[in-house]
């Protein structure tokens, strides 16, 4: 979703930094895109730990992360990726199903994808932090992602990413990882994670996607 649907990184890194510093973390921009994908609440009780010694529970975490989550939905919406429909389009025309894996827990978010992608995705195809238990970089949220498309193997699937964390996650979980690189680090850094294939932005998958669905036939 973040990164890969949206160009709302930017907005998400601004909305960390100000709340974990509301609570005495220090927490930059590149951390941001480092952690993106795995549950919010996972990445507070992970930095809370190492800066602070403290243990929080799921709920002070929780807790932490709603202040998150309002200062991100102060900000304006993220537009759309140039590309991303037309991405869209043509897995549909290849018969193929789109399923949405998210470490986001805020349901306004999760609200605007159904929204802006009713035509290509349904609601119950949707995977976010509140389905699973362990998030992203395990393979969890993707091995959820592909029973809720249809109870597919992991060789049937192919991830989209662009973060660290969720190639990681897509390997894991044995699919075919397509790494986006929409964000500042280097391309090696999401390359190392276990992409079979990187682009530098969606639009340009989009115009390769036959290139790429012909290569994968020939597997």
């Amino acid at each position: 979703m973040d990164g890969v649907l949206y160009d709302s990184m930017p907005n998400h890194g601004v909305a960390w930094q100000r709340a974990m510093k509301e609570f005495g973390i220090h927490f930059t921009v590149e951390d941001s895109y480092a952690t993106e994908g795995a549950r919010g609440v996972d990445t507070i009780r992970k930095y809370a730990k190492e800066q602070l010694g403290k243990d929080l529970t799921e709920e002070e975490a929780q807790r932490i992360y709603d202040v998150k989550a309002h200062y991100f939905h102060k900000m304006p919406e993220a537009k759309v990726f140039d590309g991303v429909v037309a991405l869209m389009k043509k897995i549909k025309a290849s018969g193929l199903k789109i399923g949405i894996v998210t470490g986001s827990a805020q349901l306004p978010l999760i609200e605007r994808v159904t929204r802006d992608f009713g035509d290509f995705v349904s609601a119950d195809q949707i995977t976010t932090a509140y389905d699973v238990k362990r998030g992203k970089p395990n393979p969890d949220p993707y091995l959820m992602g592909l029973q809720k498309a249809g109870n597919y193997l992991p060789s049937e699937g192919i991830v989209v990413e662009n973060a660290p964390l969720g190639v990681h996650a897509g390997a894991a979980a044995g699919c075919y990882t397509v790494a986006i690189n929409s964000g500042p680090l280097a391309d090696s850094v999401l390359l190392n994670e276990g992409a079979n294939i990187l682009f530098p932005t969606i639009r340009e998958f989009a115009d390769n996607w036959e290139h790429v669905l012909d290569s994968l036939e020939k597997r």
